[in-house]
């Protein structure tokens, strides 16, 4: 059967161009007829030849009054649409056109049939996620290793169900449903990191120890992420102030320093430079630091060395890792002439902030991760990297918990976990092109509330985390690393990282600057489709990218087990009866203390 045997005519091609093809409607009475069919966002159907049909979708109604050959006032009504893609008589649709209906051709009204021809599952789009908001019934598939493969953003303003779609899109390709796991008997290879600000995904991911499936939490409490792991970004910005005046005396000696103790430490390692990711001794490198800081040079005919407060000349610098000396005095005295050394008093603040941040107990997870006692070193490496791949406790999901990271260290830590792991997929990828093999260790990392460690403006406080983002959606695709953006901020996260992103999931947005940026950054394709987000219900969005067929409006199912991102009912709350707060167990957990508590788990409430 032909497609137009079955799909009513509803009117005609007035106007055609590339971005707009103009229809009129027959008549006022195909209009109310079809009514429910000629709604902004929806397809319609035209004839371009005698066996192809160009898909368009909706854009714009209007109606005005004409005199007709009586001279009678007539309602006419035109609509403005965009085409998005062709079809043949054997219900085969192509994405994109070559080219464009002319004026007469019939247009029709595109029923469930179509749609199902469109959007029924094919060799690559295979990949069920969720269903057509036009038509509840028909299922959309997806492909994909085109969505997963490449970088994806997710965005829409608090409240519009953000948390609960990137919940349910990971359940679905875990091969979780209704809290059951259907991969119980089987261990899968996937790898995901969820960076999670809020603490919310957890619970979406906690199933019962019968379902057999491995969840990977990490936070401030187990989080091995010792110091020495950062490279020369991650250490300046949290040791260094970019505006201080000696700020480039700083870096220079703090980068050598650091050198020279991890080839102390390191003998073995023969090329050693800031960024290996090796051992080193941060006290003793505060100890080189602070020596130099104090340093006095002795300025008799036969010294010109730094000179300690007993008249021992230092012949190697090497030394002040071992201790803090005390030096001589300056003095102008011909019998005693000493001056103050190149560095004297250059690294007073960093030295401050240096004391400062390896005395916080908050960042012990930083400073003085160890085991048993006993610091973490380079012989641990493989572990500390296990940890983030769920290779410790064979996991598919590796969350990490940010919400108890002191917000002075957040983009630090984003940026070491995703360095680390972006310097792991570029090395195991390399090792796979010896054996002629591609990476068979695919990792996806999503970045929930990005516009907070990576932003668009150039605060130097982001700039590490900004940096290893970047990197990643620049290159990471090639070594099997891809990245899932999620934010209600668009218009404030990094140009570079949106930029890069093939897929795009918008639910609805409210701020006329986040409308905008992310109409700018779609195809020209689906910017008419953009034109709903503000009108979009929670939990639906707008999917347009690589990995679809078609720019659509959808929405999934819940979740469930759901994240904890629900809004509190502030009236719900309000109407019922005074409560009282146990505020003794809300002070010790802020303050990290031992609750007391007979009706909750303990160890699981401080995480």
């Amino acid at each position: 059967m032909s497609l137009s045997s079955y799909e009513p005519e509803i009117g005609i091609v007035i106007e055609s161009s590339p971005q707009d093809i103009l229809v009129e409607i027959e008549s006022v009475q195909k209009f109310e007829t079809y009514k429910n069919h000629l709604q902004v966002g929806k397809y319609l159907r035209i004839a371009n030849g005698p066996s192809q049909f160009i898909i368009v979708n909706i854009e714009k109604i209007s109606s005005n009054y004409i005199l007709d050959e009586n001279n009678q006032r007539v309602l006419k009504f035109l609509i403005s649409t965009q085409p998005v893609g062709t079809i043949d008589e054997e219900h085969t649709f192509e994405r994109g056109n070559t080219t464009l209906p002319i004026p007469t051709e019939k247009v029709y009204i595109v029923t469930k049939d179509t749609l199902e021809a469109i959007f029924s599952p094919g060799q690559k789009f295979s990949f069920p996620f969720g269903k057509l908001a036009q038509s509840k019934d028909i299922e959309l598939n997806i492909d994909a290793d085109s969505f997963f493969g490449k970088h994806i953003a997710v965005v829409g303003s608090t409240g519009s169900g953000k948390s609960c779609t990137v919940a349910r899109m990971l359940q679905q390709v875990m091969g979780l449903k209704n809290g059951k796991n259907n991969y119980k008997d089987m261990q899968r290879n996937s790898h995901i990191i969820i960076f999670d600000l809020h603490s919310e995904y957890t619970a979406a991911f906690d199933l019962e120890d019968d379902q057999k499936f491995g969840l990977n939490l990490l936070n401030e409490s187990n989080l091995i992420l010792p110091y020495w792991l950062m490279n020369a970004d991650e250490l300046e910005a949290m040791f260094i102030e970019g505006k201080d005046t000696n700020v480039h005396n700083q870096r220079s000696q703090f980068r050598q320093a650091v050198i020279q103790n991890k080839e102390k430490h390191n003998p073995q390692v023969e090329e050693v430079t800031y960024d290996t990711p090796i051992y080193f001794n941060l006290d003793e490198v505060k100890n080189f630091i602070t020596n130099l800081n104090n340093e006095v040079i002795g300025k008799l005919e036969w010294e010109d060395k730094p000179k300690l407060e007993n008249g021992t000349l230092v012949m190697d610098r090497n030394v002040y890792f071992d201790k803090i000396y005390a030096f001589a005095h300056t003095s102008d005295d011909p019998g005693t002439r000493a001056v103050p050394g190149p560095f004297y008093g250059d690294f007073d603040k960093f030295l401050l902030n240096l004391e400062t941040r390896t005395a916080d107990k908050r960042l012990k997870f930083l400073f003085n991760p160890s085991e048993a006692n006993k610091p973490y070193t380079s012989l641990d490496f493989k572990r500390i990297m296990k940890q983030f791949l769920g290779y410790n406790n064979y996991s598919n999901i590796t969350i990490v918990d940010l919400s108890g990271i002191p917000f002075e260290v957040l983009t630090i830590t984003v940026s070491l976990v995703s360095r680390l792991v972006f310097d792991f997929c570029f090395h195991l990828t390399k090792l796979q092109h010896y054996r002629e093999l591609l990476n068979e260790v695919p990792v996806l990392i999503v970045c929930e509330e990005a516009h907070n460690y990576a932003p668009r403006n150039d605060d130097d406080r982001y700039k590490a985390s900004k940096n290893s983002l970047e990197k990643i959606v620049k290159e990471g695709r090639k070594y099997g690393l891809s990245i899932m953006v999620v934010s209600q901020r668009p218009s404030e996260v990094s140009e570079t990282i949106f930029a890069q992103c093939n897929n795009f999931i918008a639910l609805r947005l409210t701020n006329i600057n986040d409308q905008e940026y992310i109409k700018n950054l779609m195809s020209d394709i689906s910017s008419s489709i953009a034109d709903v987000l503000p009108n979009l219900a929670p939990g639906e969005f707008m999917i347009t990218g690589d990995a679809v067929l078609l720019p659509c409006v959808a929405r999934v199912d819940k979740p469930f087990p759901e994240p904890t991102s629900q809004s509190v009912k502030f009236l719900q709350e309000w109407n019922k009866e005074w409560r009282e707060v146990d505020f003794d167990n809300v002070i010790n957990r802020w303050r990290k203390e031992k609750l007391n508590l007979d009706d909750v788990n303990t160890e699981e409430t401080l995480k």
